[in-house]
């Protein structure tokens, strides 16, 4: 559905090109200072501007309309809505009864019986990220002091990318990435074992972000080439610090002090702008679209604060609800 939390309670709202973007914040505790102004530097972030990103600039300023007053949360539901400007719904009237290949047209059309907002990918576009990232900002100063911080690993596999993104926009195509995030001053303890586990709470909502593919804690995949020997993380003190930390920071699906550490792969962008084959959905017959539209050629870009905020509403639930067990 399009909300998450036990506790910290995030709810989505909005379409591309629909009139904004909403967020609704339940389970806030009372009295954590919160002004607009806490919003600008991670939405400025996720904002386009570097090669490879899109032309759409929106203000992207959010307007708390309820949850806060006098400059600190109620506890209350906190309603952020992000209004859309710079919307060009017309690039998608002449190619709404043609899938394009990749993204969730044919999914969300055959789900939602051909009534979905289909400009822009409606409620399955990126563009609906602002308000996580929103929201994250919030979670962030539940979660303190534990520090998120998400930056681009690579690009098309390559640590220095920008010639290559470059060239990719020129030839109409796109081209994924992988970010890392690390995740300082964790406390031990936070996470519960199997379907609750951290890596399990980080992974349901970073799987949430469009385009994201993949995941891995720690030494990742890397850890099948490797013997016990190598892998096993050698405790050297009684707070739990350990001498390698090919685990990630957590143990049996709780945080052991140490920090976390993932890796997540983002896909190359669906739209790009060289004919390719789809079918029609209204007919069914096999048909050829070249998208119009203003697009991302590399997705990854903007990625690394969306990813902190993901993390930040995982941890933020997963803190609220060990408060909750009296275990802090």
């Amino acid at each position: 559905m399009n909300s998450f939390g036990q506790i910290f309670r995030v709810t989505i709202t909005g379409e591309s090109h629909g009139k904004s973007i909403g967020v609704v914040i339940d389970g806030c505790p009372p009295g954590i200072p919160l002004k607009v102004e806490d919003f600008f530097n991670d939405l400025k972030r996720r904002k386009p501007g570097k090669a490879g990103t899109t032309k759409r600039i929106e203000d992207d300023f959010p307007l708390i309309e309820s949850g806060v007053f006098n400059g600190y949360t109620t506890g209350s539901p906190i309603l952020i809505r992000i209004e859309n400007r710079d919307t060009r719904p017309k690039h998608y009237d002449d190619i709404k009864d043609l899938a394009r290949p990749s993204h969730a047209d044919f999914v969300a059309y055959k789900k939602y019986k051909g009534f979905n907002d289909y400009r822009g990918g409606g409620h399955f576009s990126g563009r609906i990220t602002v308000g996580i990232v929103a929201a994250g900002v919030i979670a962030k100063k539940i979660v303190s002091p534990i520090e998120i911080k998400a930056d681009i690993y690579s690009i098309g596999g390559k640590k220095q990318y920008e010639d290559l993104v470059k060239e990719v926009a020129a030839q109409g195509d796109s081209i994924g990435g992988i970010i890392e995030c690390v995740c300082k001053n964790v406390p031990v303890g936070l996470g519960e074992p199997f379907f609750d586990s951290v890596e399990s709470v980080i992974s349901h909502l970073v799987f949430s972000i469009p385009g994201i593919k993949g995941i891995e804690f720690g030494a990742g995949f890397r850890c099948t080439e490797m013997r016990g020997s190598e892998f096993n993380d050698i405790i050297v003190d009684k707070s739990g610090k350990t001498q390698t930390n090919n685990s990630g920071g957590i143990n049996g699906g709780i945080t052991n002090g140490n920090d976390i550490v993932f890796r997540v792969a983002v896909r190359p962008t669906a739209t790009i702008f060289k004919p390719q084959e789809t079918i029609n959905l209204k007919t069914g017959e096999k048909d050829r679209i070249l998208p119009k539209g203003r697009h991302d050629s590399c997705i990854a870009l903007r990625m690394p604060v969306i990813v902190e905020a993901m993390t930040a509403i995982a941890l933020a639930d997963l803190k609220l609800l060990s408060l909750k067990d009296n275990l802090f």
